[in-house]
């Protein structure tokens, strides 16, 4: 049983996990650390640390690493030379640079390095992996996702200028920020073969990233893939749509329904539509972490390997975009 946990940064997510973890360990002592702010009472906190020394002195045994992208390694360090189970937020970093160190650290120390891409514990999702597994449409032969939503009104009580999304140095911007997509990609139709990618600021916002990208994906098992991310749509969409010899599926994250296309009949069909509250892959989350740690691994849990297969891909990305377009091999660069 964990008797202590560290929550990392209290922004919106760090408040979502510290709220989850209380409901999951009521009786665990939950501390948090961020830089400022620590005289005030925290919600469903037992205390708190603005100093990472102070934070280690308390020897928690699992960390929630909640802070912005850049910093996530060097306290995930730290943390795990301490002794902690780490679940880190996505993406694990903003480059792949020290992640397979880290990886390596947890994996000598014996420590769960899970981390926090929570589209994997949908059940739409999983439905259409599934469908896809047990051939319902034939081959896939491509592949068509579609994540986007307005930045401004992502968290519609802060400026969006000066949230973590908007800011290069805080890990912003449309491939990192939007990396679920990526992971879920790799987890639905296997690892990537090539990539090329173009990135840019089309809208008016007052940013330093970019906020559009469009990639094009081969994969190894033989699909090809085109993704579009962006902070520009008024009309909310996460959908990935698969094209087989024998029909498409559909994925649609914000409809919460998976629907399939069979040419015979010329019909859409629905194979499952579901309501999760906004909490659900999340507390799921947790709970796939703490049965980890206590040797009760489960199947549906990003590991530190899939937050680097990521990474590659973003860098991938940047890579190309910086070369016109130009069509990068992922060997190249893992």
């Amino acid at each position: 049983m964990i008797k202590r946990a560290l929550v990392v940064g209290l922004g919106s997510i760090g408040r979502r996990h510290l709220r989850l973890l209380r409901a999951a360990m009521p009786d665990a002592d939950i501390r948090v650390l961020r830089h400022s702010g620590c005289d005030a009472p925290i919600d469903h906190a037992d205390g708190c640390f603005d100093r990472i020394e102070a934070a280690c002195g308390f020897a928690p045994e699992l960390a929630v690493i909640a802070s912005p992208a850049p910093f996530h390694l060097a306290t995930a360090q730290v943390l795990a030379e301490a002794g902690s189970h780490l679940l880190v937020e996505k993406p694990v970093a903003n480059s792949a640079e020290g992640v397979a160190e880290l990886i390596a650290l947890c994996a000598a120390r014996g420590l769960v390095f899970q981390v926090g891409y929570n589209l994997r514990f949908l059940e739409t999702l999983q439905v259409f992996r599934d469908a896809l597994a047990e051939g319902r449409i034939g081959a896939v032969q491509t592949v068509r996702c579609e994540i986007g939503q307005y930045l401004p009104s992502w968290r519609p009580d802060s400026d969006y200028r000066a949230t973590v999304s908007a800011q290069r140095a805080l890990g912003g911007g449309v491939l990192l920020e939007l990396s679920h997509e990526l992971d879920m990609l790799r987890w639905v139709f296997g690892e990537v073969d090539w990539l090329a990618a173009w990135t840019g600021r089309q809208g008016a916002f007052e940013i330093d990233v970019e906020d559009c990208a469009m990639l094009q994906m081969g994969f190894t098992a033989g699909p090809v893939a085109q993704l579009g991310m962006d902070f520009l749509r008024r009309d909310t969409t996460r959908v990935c749509v698969a094209i087989g010899a024998d029909g498409s599926l559909c994925w649609d994250a914000v409809a919460s329904r998976v629907t399939q296309f069979d040419p015979h009949s010329g019909l859409w069909t629905e194979l499952l539509a579901a309501r999760p509250d906004r909490d659900f892959s999340y507390r799921s989350q947790i709970k796939t972490f703490l049965a980890a740690i206590a040797g009760r691994q489960g199947d549906l849990a990003a590991q530190g390997a899939d937050g680097l297969a990521v990474m590659h891909l973003i860098d991938a990305a940047r890579r190309s975009d910086a070369q016109h377009g130009q069509r990068i091999t992922l060997g190249e660069i893992t």
